[in-house]
């Protein structure tokens, strides 16, 4: 018989909140005790409700303690000693769950403030001239999902927009290519990045080409004036042998043409 592999419990610590939230609440769901941590076991509400209960609500009541136990030892496996020390005294997971969500996340108005700082961020982002696009796509994704944690309702055709509107000139006929023949609304961002990538390393090709050929058409028109410097000296030198021959030959005759008589 195949031994029961144990889960891998995240563990929480500073700054990282939220990915661990979103590891927990899996980890406790593929053990069927989520639903109590998010709305707590329903207790009698005295002495005489609990002896009111049936057999069979007797028997639910200790699976749901018994489930409950369970989800609050997972969460205190899922933290650090300095943090454990806020929840030790919680009694129930879903008394722990709260304290923790209320520690690190904040309160509603420290959100509301953090996600306004968000969403100007998110409107002012743009891409870098030298930026490669999958760089620039995860700098935008990685302030979405940051909005998303803190409460903003943000779907993938927003996240498409704000990055074709974002993007450096140079991909101005891909975006509008990509406006005019894609319904942005059922477009993967995976699928736009594809597009984009495919379009940025055509313009690379293009552009190495024209350097390429920028740089051989100045090296020939560097030859060219190396060779018309050259020639143009060689012609300077036999002009000034020419005059040189006149002069001596001056220096035998008069200014009139006669040669002089001894």
């Amino acid at each position: 018989m195949a031994e029961m592999v144990q889960p891998q419990i995240p563990k929480l610590s500073k700054g990282n909140y939220g990915n661990w939230s979103i590891q927990m609440k899996t980890l406790l769901g593929s053990q069927d005790i989520w639903d109590l941590v998010e709305d707590g076991c329903t207790e009698p509400a005295d002495a005489a409700a609990d002896a009111a209960l049936t057999d069979a609500q007797r028997k639910m009541l200790k699976d749901s303690r018994k489930k409950d136990k369970k989800a609050l030892f997972l969460i205190f496996q899922g933290v650090d000693e300095s943090i454990l020390e806020k929840i030790s005294d919680a009694k129930t997971s879903k008394n722990a769950w709260e304290i923790l969500q209320k520690s690190c996340e904040g309160v509603d108005k420290a959100k509301k403030i953090r996600l306004q700082s968000l969403r100007a961020e998110f409107e002012n982002l743009k891409m870098q001239n030298t930026e490669p696009v999958t760089d620039y796509v995860s700098r935008v994704q990685k302030v979405a999902k940051e909005m998303k944690r803190n409460g903003e309702t943000l779907d993938d055709v927003r996240i498409i927009e704000k990055i074709l509107r974002s993007l450096t000139r140079k991909f101005d006929y891909i975006v509008t290519a990509i406006e005019e023949a894609k319904d942005l609304s059922v477009m993967s961002i995976d699928e736009l990045v594809g597009s984009l990538q495919a379009h940025e390393q055509r313009m690379n090709l293009n552009e190495g080409s024209s350097n390429l050929e920028q740089a051989l058409q100045s090296k020939l028109s560097l030859n060219e004036n190396q060779a018309s410097s050259s020639s143009y000296v060689r012609g300077r030198g036999n002009r000034g042998g020419y005059r040189g021959g006149y002069n001596t030959r001056g220096s035998f005759n008069t200014r009139g043409g006669r040669g002089r008589r001894n």
